[in-house]
């Protein structure tokens, strides 16, 4: 499905609009919610303060799944960090999205593949640089390439570009495929502006149910990137 798309031209490079702006509103709630929640800690720890303790341990403990405990003490923040940015891009299209004639402006930034893939490429550049400091240079290699046999070469290859492709393509994928499907079920009601007969009747509940269910998804692919980033990290830094 293509959709018109409003982009300029700056040093020889295309940009998008909507992958711009999608992007600078999901990092601006993401701020903003962070803040919130952080705004003035005191000894005697507040709602805020306890909200924010909570998704950090259950951040510790999604990391500490694959990663020894002080590993994951030591990522709690960029893994917190990591799953709000997901969870906030991926709920936002389901939410709310801001078109103009043709052109969509604002959705989900993760339902469009620039900002999974550079995703997945920060998370795994972050395991692979873990896994450098961990076992130095020498040892990162051997860990990467040869583990468990040297005959495992091909397949260890392999394996590194299929966890890029996975990693992405699977937050891609979700996304996108629940922003199509709520737009067909709103199309099928006429949406927005009329009522359109019995389409609209039985779409509603549809529209309703599926946007739940998306809501639900984009949650649950957070937590997987999150995981999976802990795997990764766990597998480079010879912590499996």
């Amino acid at each position: 499905m293509n959709e018109p798309s409003a982009t300029f031209q700056l040093f020889g490079l295309t940009f998008d609009w909507t992958t711009i702006i999608s992007t600078l509103v999901s990092m601006a709630i993401v701020i903003i919610v962070a803040a919130v929640l952080a705004y003035k800690p005191s000894i005697r720890p507040n709602k805020r303060q306890n909200a924010l303790e909570y998704a950090l341990d259950f951040i510790k403990g999604v990391l500490g799944d694959s990663l020894p405990k002080d590993m994951a003490r030591q990522f709690s923040l960029f893994g917190f960090a990591l799953f709000l940015f997901l969870f906030v891009s991926n709920e936002l299209g389901i939410i709310l999205q801001v078109k103009f004639g043709d052109v969509t402006y604002l959705k989900s930034p993760t339902a469009q593949p620039l900002i999974p893939f550079s995703l997945a490429i920060m998370s795994l550049a972050v395991a692979h640089g873990i896994g450098v400091k961990a076992l130095g240079f020498g040892g990162y290699l051997k860990n990467l390439l040869f583990k468990p046999y040297i005959a495992m070469f091909p397949i260890n290859v392999v394996e590194q570009f299929t966890n890029f492709l996975t990693l992405a393509m699977r937050l891609f994928g979700n996304i996108f495929a629940g922003e199509i499907m709520l737009n067909l079920i709103a199309d099928s009601m006429g949406w927005p502006g009329h009522f359109n007969g019995i389409m609209t009747i039985v779409a509603v509940p549809l529209l309703v149910l599926w946007q739940g269910f998306s809501l639900l998804i984009g949650a649950i692919q957070a937590y997987v990137f999150v995981m999976l980033t802990g795997v990764y990290i766990s597998q480079l830094s010879g912590n499996e």
